[in-house]
């Protein structure tokens, strides 16, 4: 019987091949950032970059907002504890990313 290959998650491309998932929890954040900007810079096309750090604050501010509120079931108190801010400024970033509720 021939083997198949490993699946990919069609959501967000993460193989469900248990020997990647250990791989990739053995990264660093920081390296799953450098290879997201390598592509992209690599897939812009001639077009020049701007405002760089905005962009990588929008994409990746809302995860981790949505992922601390997950976890602390909502409790925005506690949340702001975990993340080292303070509760109004998770309050305005929350609003400013429409992730409350």
């Amino acid at each position: 019987m021939p083997q198949s290959k490993p699946k990919k998650n069609k959501s967000n491309n993460i193989s469900n091949d248990p020997s990647q998932r250990v791989q990739s929890r053995n990264r660093l954040l920081s390296d799953f950032t450098e290879d997201a900007l390598n592509s992209y810079f690599k897939n812009l096309n001639g077009y020049k970059p701007s405002d760089i750090y905005k962009l990588v604050l929008n994409e990746v501010e809302p995860s981790i907002f949505r992922t601390v509120m997950d976890y602390t079931d909502g409790n925005q108190s506690v949340a702001a504890d975990i993340l080292g801010i303070n509760r109004a400024t998770l309050r305005k970033k929350l609003k400013y990313y429409q992730l409350h509720n």
